[in-house]
């Protein structure tokens, strides 16, 4: 995470986090769909390339690139986060930990792919560290931002019958750790990544239907089913928009 004055770090939460996370269908589904699109628009089985996972915490993604054999920079703002990170996926030459907030980051390195997922929600102020990692990527290079969505977050709020919530913005009355404080609309996002120099290759909603289950124990015993219909619809018209999360990947002019 990025560490500006109210921007979120996980430290003291990380194992909660790493576990709420990815010890559910949630985690477990975001990672394939994000890997899914990451594999349809970069070729990540040729040749090593060299790739940043910024605000990347507990390593899930650098993880599943090292194993393509690619080289991988995980940095994060939480140094529990890193810690976990080191601890499940050990010393290897072709990882580089790198504690610190994105703005930090130094210039001197850009790198073929630039990773930030579940990031821009955290942060006081999105649009400096895209144009940060933006200036990290390699002309011709790719950069994929994926973020907790608003417009799915005020939906799936309805649909609860949580009306308090939403008449107040959504602002929770006290505070709830793990729950992104700055969701972002993506035709927002969209609309100032027009305004860069890149192209935009990818647009998609991740989990736009997992989420919206009825009969929550279907996110375990129809997990396949699922996964392939979000495989089927994420990338279609009107179901793209209320993805929990919203996946975006540029290649840099």
């Amino acid at each position: 995470m990025d560490k500006a004055s109210n921007d979120k770090s996980f430290d003291s939460l990380a194992n909660k986090f790493n576990k709420n996370i990815y010890g559910s269908t949630k985690g477990q589904l975001r990672h394939e769909l994000l890997l899914h699109y990451l594999h349809l628009n970069i070729e990540l089985n040729k040749g090593p390339l060299n790739i940043l996972d910024a605000g990347g915490g507990t390593g899930k993604m650098t993880e599943s690139l090292l194993k393509l054999g690619h080289k991988v920079t995980l940095t994060d703002i939480s140094s529990e986060a890193l810690a976990l990170a080191q601890a499940n996926i050990g010393h290897q030459a072709q990882l580089s930990i790198v504690h610190g907030d994105i703005l930090s980051l130094s210039d001197n390195v850009q790198y073929d792919v630039v990773i930030c997922h579940a990031v821009l929600e955290w942060l006081q102020e999105p649009l400096p560290v895209i144009n940060k990692l933006i200036n990290l990527t390699k002309q011709k290079g790719y950069l994929s931002l994926s973020f907790f969505n608003y417009d799915a977050q005020l939906f799936g709020n309805v649909l609860y019958g949580n009306f308090d919530y939403v008449e107040r913005g959504m602002k929770a009355k006290n505070v709830v750790r793990l729950s992104p404080n700055n969701p972002q609309k993506p035709r927002y996002i969209l609309s100032y990544l027009q305004t860069l120099p890149l192209d935009i290759i990818q647009i998609a909603g991740i989990r736009c239907f997992h989420d919206y289950l009825k009969d929550l124990d279907k996110q375990v015993s129809m997990y396949e089913q699922l996964r392939a219909v979000e495989l089927q619809y994420g990338t279609e018209e009107p179901y793209l928009w209320l993805g929990k999360y919203f996946l975006t990947i540029s290649k840099k002019h």
